[in-house]
């Protein structure tokens, strides 16, 4: 039985790679862009992992799947992950991965969304151990980077089978197990049932990153003291909110300012816009408006008029407008903040953007 660690500035390791906290920031899709990643290193995340990136969208040369594999010098640790079915499609994936600088290959074994469950991806190859076997071992033969896998508890409710299915990924060549111990039938809805965790760390001998529910400083060290897991992984918490990796690490740290909020969002955006282009951006963002002025920061009101604008330059005026203050924490921002330096596939940000 590995010893129960809650010390949340411990590093530790996935194989050869340091991981300097104990907090993981979740791959999202539609969320964990690279600006959202760099973010999460800033506030304390010990490994930030990308969305989820199709292996057959690589294999085809999407030039949009392609750009999920630009990675900025300040993001490592970086995890990217992978999904798909065809063990040699993975593997030829996570290649490329290798090849554009990521520290860790992970591979979904955990998504519920209908449309890669239906591809025999995802939650699926759960109850298809033979082939989640199979994949993991020609990822794992394919790169020297260390593989880890994010997994369910399973497909139905009550199911145990990432019990089974766990130490089989490990002799395949999994280096560290990733496990959100709800099922795919449940989605997001209930709790996640860590006691299913602590089962698997017991079952292991390679790293346990237990994953769902884990909102707060308390419920970090809770789940870590309850199952020996190396590390917990941040979700839903942390979107517009990465001020919840810093009170999870600093007890005290108290809610940021409103200056500190709009200061932080804008800088997401322009990162955003840099990132994905003008024009992918502006639709892209929307969501993050009330995700960063929610929770009784702004008014609803103010949220949902920045919702109906289309043009970002306005959004900023109405942003600063609010909170003259935030030009100044702004500018500290981006006088601290490491240029981008992106070391991947040498894509241009317009076949990225698609503009």
């Amino acid at each position: 039985m590995q010893a129960k660690r809650t010390d949340l500035h411990e590093s530790w390791w996935i194989r050869d790679v340091e991981i300097p906290t104990r907090l993981v920031l979740a791959p999202m899709a539609g969320v964990s862009v690279q600006a959202f990643r760099r973010q999460g290193r800033r506030y304390g995340a010990g490994l930030v992992c990308s969305e989820m990136v199709s292996c057959a969208g690589l294999h085809h040369g999407n030039e949009r799947t392609l750009g999920y594999l630009r990675i900025a010098g300040d993001e490592h640790p970086l995890a990217v992950q992978i999904f798909g079915s065809d063990p040699a499609v993975m593997a030829e994936a996570a290649r490329m991965v290798a090849d554009a600088g990521a520290d860790i290959v992970d591979i979904n074994f955990g998504c519920p969304v209908r449309k890669v469950t239906k591809t025999g991806a995802g939650a699926t190859l759960l109850d298809d151990p033979d082939r989640a076997c199979e994949i993991v071992a020609a990822v794992a033969s394919a790169v020297d980077l260390p593989v880890s896998v994010k997994m369910r508890r399973g497909l139905e409710d009550g199911s145990r089978a990432c019990l089974d299915v766990g130490p089989r990924l490990v002799e395949a060549g999994a280096a560290t197990l990733t496990l959100h111990p709800r099922s795919a039938k449940q989605m997001y809805t209930g709790t996640a049932d860590h006691a299913l965790t602590a089962k698997l760390v017991d079952l292991v001998d390679v790293p346990v990153i237990a994953s769902g529910d884990v909102t707060s400083r308390a419920r970090a060290q809770a789940v870590l003291a309850k199952t020996g897991a190396s590390a917990v992984m941040i979700g839903r918490a942390a979107q517009g909110n990465p001020w919840v990796l810093r009170e999870i690490l600093e007890e005290g740290t108290g809610e940021p300012s409103g200056e500190e909020v709009v200061a932080e969002l804008v800088l997401f955006m322009r990162e955003t816009v840099r990132e994905l282009g003008e024009r992918r951006a502006q639709s892209f963002l929307k969501k993050f408006y009330a995700w960063y002025l929610g929770r009784g920061r702004f008014p609803r009101a103010f949220k949902a008029e920045l919702t109906q604008l289309d043009d970002l330059d306005e959004v900023e005026r109405r942003l600063f407008a609010a909170t003259p203050g935030a030009r100044f924490v702004l500018a500290r921002l981006e006088e601290e903040q490491p240029s981008a330096d992106e070391v991947t596939l040498d894509l241009p940000i317009s076949i990225y953007g698609g503009g």
